[in-house]
C-alpha cells in the first residue's frame, strides 16, 4: 500500500502498526504558523498560547493515527469521536487561543459587515446543524470516506462549521451586546436538543447504515450495528458533556458578574496624618 496523505477508508486488515499521514502534519503545522503570526506584538499571547496549543493538539490527535485511521474506515464510533474533537472541542479551544490584538484588527477591518452576517447566531446554528446531518447521511459517508479527498472534505466541513458555531459564544468580534450570557446559554442548549434526531437515528436504528464501516475489516468483536449504536451514544453523551460544560462555565461567570454588580460600594476610608 502506498503512502497516504490523509486518513480514509482502506480494505486492508486493521493493524496497530504506525502509519504516517504527512498531509495531517502539514495541515496542523500551517495552522500553528498562522497562530504564531497572529500572536506577533500581542501582549496577551502567553495567556492565550495554552488554549491555541490545546486546540492544535486536539485537532492533530483527531486526524492522525490511530484515531484518524480507525475513524477513516474501520469504526463508526471512532468516526464519531473524530466529529466531537474536530467540530466541537478543537474549534472552541482555537478561538480561545486567538490573541486580543488579532480581534482588534478584525474589528476594524472592512470585512466586519460580512462577518456580522455570517456569524449571526441563527446562521451559525443552522450551518452547524446542516453540516452535522449532511455529513452523517449514509450515502454521503459511504461516498466521501472512500477517498482521501472526500475524507478531507468532511474534516474541513466539521472544523469550519465548528468555528462558526462557537464564534457567537467566544469571539468578541463582532460585538453583540444583546447576545449576552443568557442567550448564549440558550443557544448552546438548543444545540443539545437539535442533535437528538441524528443521535436517535444512529442509536435506535434496526440495522447498520454505513457500508464503509459494515464492510470494513473487523476490529475486535463488536458488530457494525453495535459500533453504530456506540457512535450514537457518543454523539449524545460526549457532545452533551462539551456543551453543558460550556453552559455551566457561562452561568458561573455571569452569576459572578451579577453578584459583583449587586455588591454595595465600599465605604471610603478615612486617612489620618
Amino acid at each position: 500500500m502506498g503512502l497516504q496523505w490523509w486518513c480514509s477508508a482502506q480494505a486492508t486488515p486493521w493493524s496497530w502498526s504506525w502509519r504516517p499521514y504527512p498531509g495531517v502534519w502539514l495541515f496542523v503545522f500551517v495552522l500553528a504558523v498562522a497562530f504564531v503570526l497572529l500572536s506577533r506584538g500581542s501582549g496577551d499571547a502567553g495567556r492565550r498560547r495554552g488554549w491555541a496549543i490545546a486546540g492544535l493538539v486536539t485537532l492533530w490527535l483527531a486526524l492522525d493515527w490511530p484515531i484518524g485511521t480507525l475513524g477513516g474506515g474501520y469504526l463508526s464510533s471512532v468516526h464519531m469521536l473524530q466529529y466531537l474533537l474536530i467540530a466541537l472541542l478543537a474549534p472552541a479551544l482555537l478561538l480561545l487561543g486567538v490573541p486580543d490584538s488579532a480581534w482588534d484588527r478584525l474589528g476594524s477591518s472592512r470585512a466586519l459587515p460580512v462577518l456580522r452576517l455570517i456569524t449571526h447566531p441563527l446562521v451559525t446554528l443552522a450551518v452547524f446543524q446542516v453540516v452535522l446531518v449532511w455529513t452523517h447521511l449514509p450515502a454521503v459517508v459511504d461516498t466521501l470516506m472512500a477517498t482521501q479527498s472526500g475524507s478531507f472534505l468532511i474534516d474541513i466541513l466539521w472544523l469550519t462549521a465548528g468555528l462558526l458555531f462557537w464564534w457567537p459564544v467566544i469571539a468578541p468580534v463582532p460585538d453583540r451586546e444583546r447576545f449576552g450570557p443568557p442567550l448564549k446559554m440558550g443557544y448552546l442548549f438548543l444545540a443539545t436538543v437539535l442533535n437528538t434526531l441524528p443521535y436517535a437515528f444512529l442509536t435506535f436504528g434496526e440495522r447498520a447504515y454505513y457500508g464503509v464501516f459494515e464492510l470494513a475489516p473487523p476490529v475486535g468483536q463488536i458488530s457494525a450495528r453495535q459500533d453504530q449504536q456506540v457512535a450514537g451514544l457518543l454523539m449524545k453523551v460526549g457532545g452533551g458533556i462539551i456543551l453543558w460544560t460550556a453552559i455551566t462555565t457561562l452561568w458561573f461567570r455571569w452569576y459572578g458578574r451579577e453578584e459583583g454588580a449587586a455588591d454595595p460600594p465600599a465605604a471610603p476610608s478615612i486617612q489620618t496624618r
